[in-house]
């Protein structure tokens, strides 16, 4: 493997010069984060959006249940697994901050459409991208999620009294324009199509992932080429953006697909990252093994590979579900520490470690790892 100089520019001995959020990559050592809460979750509702990206056997729940409480045992065990997490983060010395606890089961409307509730503020990592120094708001595709950035408004505003950076990305309407009410998963031999079209643009901050001035993200049934070209457009010349091919007919977030996990270290799914990149070429990667999630788990919103949805702490510590085996092997042979956390609980509602959580303060500077 190629030798990967990190240079920190002694940020050590000087601590007081780190902005108040700097976040560059995913393995910079961690200081501050934003964990979710998971009370006041709502089921959304019913509708072409979450066709296209939730598992076939939780349809009918939906369906039936859209805009109501999820059951109150589950959101109850999902809140210890966060406590845990909370717990875990703050004895490895990182700062945590939640955002404020809101009732998502309250109807809202925009002009052409309503929603009966929301969703949650369990997964800060969707809707807030954090990039250097700035704070930006994802302009997200669900309807459900339309307001869920305010659950962190006050800890947003927070960080920009501090000197961070606030960006809102383009509100999007979400009128019948953006959605394809004809969408159908294509087959295996078909060209990929998406239930949401170019109307206006629209991304979850969960498509992208970070290696420092070079950012990667996957089109999605979330984020379209319009959200991607509005955030390259954006940043300018300092960073470049990769749109990653995944072979993925429910794209909906790289983070369990494609994680670098240290310089010189990628995390892969096999089956959806067909083809790596050539600039990864130098780097030694790990193939996530089958996950160990049992079949009979609820999983609401997502598939059994959020096994790989892990959380890099510095260039070796690196956070992971506690009775997924197979992984935690795999990362210590790949040379890293693994940390176990209870997290199934949590898993049901959609994401692991890295969705619940969102980097505010990496202890490192803009510089290319290729």
């Amino acid at each position: 493997m190629k030798k990967i100089s990190i240079d920190l520019e002694n940020t050590e001995n000087k601590r007081d010069v780190i902005p108040i959020v700097n976040s560059y990559n995913e393995w910079d050592p961690l200081e501050e984060v934003i964990v979710g809460v998971i009370e006041g979750a709502s089921v959304p509702s019913w509708h072409i959006s979450l066709k296209a990206t939730l598992p076939e056997k939780q349809w009918k729940f939906y369906q039936e249940f859209g805009g109501k409480p999820f059951p109150k045992e589950q959101v109850e065990a999902a809140k210890n697994d966060l406590e845990e997490f909370v717990h875990i983060l703050e004895s490895e010395g990182v700062i945590v901050r939640r955002p404020d606890v809101m009732d998502h089961n309250v109807a809202y409307s925009a002009p052409g459409w309503q929603s009966p509730g929301g969703l949650y503020a369990a997964m800060p990592r969707d809707t807030l991208l954090v990039i250097g120094d700035e704070i930006i708001e994802a302009p997200m595709a669900w309807r459900a999620r339309y307001f869920e950035s305010f659950a962190f408004r006050r800890l947003i505003k927070d960080y920009f009294k501090k000197g961070a950076r606030w960006t809102t990305a383009p509100k999007p309407q979400l009128s019948d324009e953006l959605y394809n009410y004809d969408y159908e998963e294509p087959g295996e031999n078909q060209e990929m199509s998406y239930v949401i079209t170019e109307f206006e643009p629209t991304f979850d901050a969960a498509d992208f992932i970070k290696c420092g001035r070079d950012i990667f993200v996957q089109k999605s049934h979330v984020t379209n080429e319009f959200g991607i070209n509005w955030l390259r457009r954006h940043l300018g010349d300092k960073y470049r953006i990769h749109i990653l091919e995944v072979n993925d007919r429910h794209p909906m977030h790289i983070d369990a697909s494609f994680m670098p996990l240290a310089p010189g270290k990628l995390l892969l799914n096999a089956r959806r990252v067909l083809k790596i990149p050539g600039m990864f070429k130098s780097w030694d990667v790990l193939y996530a093994p089958e996950p160990c999630i049992p079949q009979s788990h609820t999983l609401y919103m997502t598939s059994p590979w959020i096994n790989m949805n892990v959380l890099m702490l510095d260039h070796e510590r690196v956070i992971v579900e506690k009775n997924e085996e197979s992984i935690t092997k795999a990362l210590k042979n790949f040379g890293l520490k693994p940390i176990p956390c209870p997290f199934v609980n949590f898993n049901t509602f959609g994401g692991s470690f890295h969705c619940a959580s969102l980097d505010i303060r990496r202890r490192g500077v803009l510089q290319s790892y290729f």
